[in-house]
């Protein structure tokens, strides 16, 4: 299926709050998907629904700043409730196929200013912000854990952000 990987697994977080992990996070930095590429000001927004699945909207201009915001909804799906770490997005392949994604959320600042969620082949991988940008050294130390996580960290990109 879908993010299977012969690599270990990823080790997530021991546990994520979902009341203060819900909100806007800015998409800082990734291994982009085919849908990323070229984008600019990507933002992830997330929203508790009553079911206690998690509504999930992401957008992003393509190609420029002041390129069209393109806009996509998906259903996060809490695998492990009460640790909250291991996700499976909802979401129509071709905008077909329904599929299921994992969503690990593997790195999270104490303070709750960043995240990283990774997907178990490492072909993907999304580094979020609070703000608009980490400082230097919080960079790096995330691209050394995830290095540490059998990443290939010459593939992430800073995404463009205003």
């Amino acid at each position: 299926s879908f993010g299977e990987s012969r690599l270990p697994p990823l080790k997530t977080v021991p546990k994520v709050e979902l009341s203060s992990f819900m909100g806007d996070w800015n998409v800082v930095g990734n291994i982009p998907s085919s849908t990323e590429k070229g984008c600019h000001n990507a933002l992830e927004q997330y929203e508790l629904r009553p079911d206690g699945n998690v509504a999930i909207t992401f957008s992003c201009s393509k190609g420029g700043f002041d390129s069209p915001r393109e806009v996509h909804h998906f259903e996060g799906l809490i695998q492990n409730p009460g640790i909250n770490s291991e996700w499976r997005v909802k979401m129509k392949l071709f905008g077909l196929i329904p599929i299921k994604l994992p969503y690990l959320v593997i790195d999270l600042a104490q303070d709750g200013s960043y995240t990283v969620i990774g997907y178990p082949s490492r072909e993907y991988v999304w580094i979020m912000a609070r703000a608009k940008s980490l400082p230097e050294e919080v960079w790096k130390g995330i691209l050394s854990r995830l290095s540490e996580q059998g990443y290939d960290v010459s593939q992430v990109v800073r995404v463009p952000i205003q």
